[in-house]
Formats: structure tokens, sequence, C-alpha cells
């Protein structure tokens, strides 16, 4: 397995912004994404607050592979397949879900075998949704690289037993009611699964995660219908306003995983919705049609001139097109509208680097400062933040933003290496010069660790 390094230079000088990798063992594609973070925080909270945990403490990361699950590993994070988001008919479906795995962390269901650090973490480099570069075809490839090995890294996390199974769904059934969430997703959903386990023979196999280790028998979607629908949330009304959210990121997801040719079929260009515009506007940009996917874009803005994720979506088109001076205005616009989101303003800040103008290199280095300051765990503004402070002559900051990136993608020899780099030439007893020496000290250990493993 290549070293992520080695990786992510080589596929940054490819292809502009895409932050993509392959990490051995139990390391995680993780997809991340501003307003599709926010969406799926905001259909979980609920049922976070009615599970009695903390929604400031429960995470919801999405995990880029084609199959259909969901699972816990460690810690209070839920783990969800875009598999799964691409199968789920509705936002209720998919809490349905989220209600079930918070019954897996309120049982104590989550095994642990000392790699779920590397599932918790982010581990891989942040791949910004917002930030496609894939253009002129580039994508499929680095697509296939997202996916490539998923279901040998998560295999060992997801053998749950019928009896926490069963435990699972009634704390979810517990969660929905208390939340106020009708039940008829999660039964909408787990009879899809059932319809298609029977109509293509998803029985039990390696392609079929949730199917071997979420069994959809007969007798639980029974007992589960059952419960549901002596709940008083049977009957109440989807919310039209997360509905029409959840469709907009499902919408997105699929243009940006997708090959064009696919996105096109299903959001054909008779479709004028917002969702069918997005996706169609990830699949021009993927075919390096640059006046078809602004036309898409501007016609998203046209409805919603101040949505901050349209005016990011225009700003990336514009940035991984070749034209970041034209990307700074809506990336600008983008940040403050968002209330300075981490995710978008490294965008904003890739673009004040891609313009190539010295001028612009102070606020590219505050806007990115602020946003690692808000989101340590965010390796391409690490990166970025190290270009600003190689191109201003400032060497061992700039080893020390790499050591904060490699760290995170797990690569402990060279975080050593760039972290005793770097405090060599900082400061005595700076707060840089001991962050430094808190990353070499880690690196060490987990150096160590590997060692005694093998």
């Amino acid at each position: 397995m290549r070293l992520v390094s080695r990786f992510f230079a080589r596929l940054i000088a490819a292809v502009l912004a895409l932050s993509l990798s392959v990490q051995p063992a139990m390391a995680q594609s993780i997809l991340r994404d501003a307003e599709t973070e926010a969406v799926l925080q905001d259909m979980a909270d609920p049922l976070v607050r009615a599970a009695g945990l903390d929604p400031r403490n429960v995470t919801i990361v999405l995990v880029g592979d084609p199959s259909i699950n969901a699972f816990v590993a460690g810690g209070q994070a839920v783990y969800i397949h875009s598999g799964l988001i691409n199968e789920a008919g509705s936002a209720l479906e998919v809490q349905g879900v989220i209600a079930h795995e918070l019954g897996h962390i309120t049982g104590g269901h989550v095994i642990s075998d000392g790699g779920s650090k590397a599932a918790t973490g982010i581990s891989i480099l942040s791949l910004i949704l917002g930030g496609l570069a894939a253009a002129a075809g580039s994508g499929d490839a680095a697509i296939g690289m997202v996916m490539a090995g998923q279901q040998a890294a998560l295999g060992k996390y997801l053998a749950f037993n019928r009896g926490q199974e069963a435990s699972a769904d009634a704390a979810g059934a517990q969660y929905l009611s208390k939340a106020g969430l009708s039940g008829r997703g999660s039964i909408t959903f787990f009879k899809r699964l059932q319809n298609m386990e029977m109509r293509y023979g998803f029985t039990r196999n390696a392609d079929s995660e949730f199917y071997s280790t979420h069994p959809m028998t007969s007798d639980r979607i029974t007992t589960l219908q059952d419960t549901y629908e002596k709940d008083p949330a049977w009957a109440k009304a989807d919310d039209p306003v997360l509905e029409a959210r959840f469709q907009r990121i499902k919408a997105k997801l699929f243009g940006y995983l997708m090959e064009p040719m696919r996105t096109l079929q299903v959001y054909p260009e008779t479709m004028t919705g917002v969702p069918a515009r997005y996706a169609r506007a990830y699949a021009w940009h993927k075919e390096a049609r640059l006046d078809k996917a602004m036309d898409e874009v501007n016609a998203l803005l046209a409805t919603a001139p101040d949505d901050p994720y349209f005016l990011e979506l225009k700003g990336q088109i514009l940035l991984e097109s070749g034209h970041p001076r034209d990307a700074i205005m809506p990336l600008r616009r983008a940040t403050e509208l968002s209330g300075y989101h981490p995710l978008i303003a490294t965008s904003f800040g890739h673009a004040l680097i891609a313009a190539e103008d010295p001028s612009l290199l102070d606020e590219g280095e505050r806007v990115l400062k602020a946003a690692v300051a808000r989101d340590r765990e965010n390796p391409f503004a690490w990166y970025q933040l190290g270009v600003i402070y190689g191109m201003k002559g400032d060497i061992p900051r700039a080893q020390l933003a790499s050591a904060e990136q490699q760290v995170m993608q797990l690569n402990y020899p060279q975080a050593l290496r760039s972290a005793e780099s770097a405090q060599a030439g900082l400061p005595k007893g700076s707060p840089d010069w001991i962050r430094a020496g808190d990353i070499a000290m880690q690196a060490r250990a987990a150096i160590e660790q590997q060692g005694k493993r093998r």
C-alpha cells in the first residue's frame, strides 16, 4: 500500500484540489462536506437527545462506500455509507437507521480491538464534496481509489450478533418515539432491503454487509412494525423542510460519486428542481463542461442568491476549472454566509493561494488559521496552510503544518520527521514549539505500538 503523503502530493499536482486517499488496515474514506454534515447532524440531534446523549459529542460520519450499511466503531460516532444514503428514499428512513445505531452505542455493543482509533479519527485526507477536482475525466479513477478496500477495512467492526440487533431495534424505536418521529421510515427502509434481498439474492455475502450484520428477517420486521404502529407518532407527517434538505444532499452526493452518464440518466435535463440541478452541476463539471455546469449553478443561485452552498459550488467549479480569481468572490461570500464554516473557508483559502497573487497570502493565512482552529481534523486545510508558510519563507511552521496533516493520515514516521524539524527551527517554549513536541511524542508512541504488534 502506497504512503499517503506520496499519494497526496501526486493527486494535488494532478487534479488541483481533490483530497483523497486509500489507507491500510482500519482507515476509512471519509467524505466531508459542510452542507451534508449539517443536514445529517440536524437529522440526528433529536434522536441523540432522546437517547440521553449530548448532540455536541455525537458525530454522524459519511463513509465513501457504495454498499448499504451503517455502523458504530468506538466513541460516540455513527458511520453511514454513501450507498445507504443513495438507497434511502427519505430523511425519515435514514433517521430510523441512525436511531438503531444509537441503540448500539447506548447498549455498549461496540467492538474495540485497538484499531478503532483509526476509524473514529480522521485518519485520511478530508474529501470535501464542494471541493471536487475531478474535471476532465479524472474523477472515475479517483473515485475507484476511494472505494477500494472498504469491505476488508470495515469487516471486523460489523459482527453484531442477533441479540445486539434486537436490543438496538428496541432502543431505536424508543428514541424515535421520544423524539416524536414516526417509525414508518424504518419499516419502509427495512422492507426495501428485504425486497432487494429476495430480488437480487443479497444474502450473507461479501457484497451486502448490511444484510449479514443487520439480518432482515420477516419476524423482525413484523415485530418492529407492531411496535411502531402503536406509537402516537406513527401517523405524524414528515418534516417537509428537512426532507427537502435531505433530497438536496442525496442528489449532491449522487452527482459527486456517480459517473456523469448515470447522473444524467437519473436526473435528466427535463428535471428543473434543486436536487436535479445540484446533481447535474457535478456531472457537467466532471465532463469538463464549464458552460453547462455554470448554467446549472446560476439557475440555483437565481432561486436563492445568498445560499452559501450554491455559492460554494460555483466557486469550486470555477477554481477547479482553472479560474481561481473568479472563484474568490463566490467563495468569500459563501464563507461569510456560512459563519466561516471551516470546510468552506478551506476552499476559499485554496482559491486565494491558487490565484498566485502575493498580496492575497496574508488573507489566505488568516482564513486557513481560523479554519484549523475550528476544525483541527482537516488535513487539506493544514496542507494549504503549510503551502502559505512555505511561500512566505516560514519553513518551521510549514513543517509543523505538514506534521499536523501527516499525523492525521497515520503517517507517523513522516510526522515525526516533520515535527522534529519544525521544533528545531521554532522559538523554544513557544506554543508552536510545544505543539511540535506533542506531535513528535504522539508519533513515537504510535511507531512503538506498531512495532510491538508486528
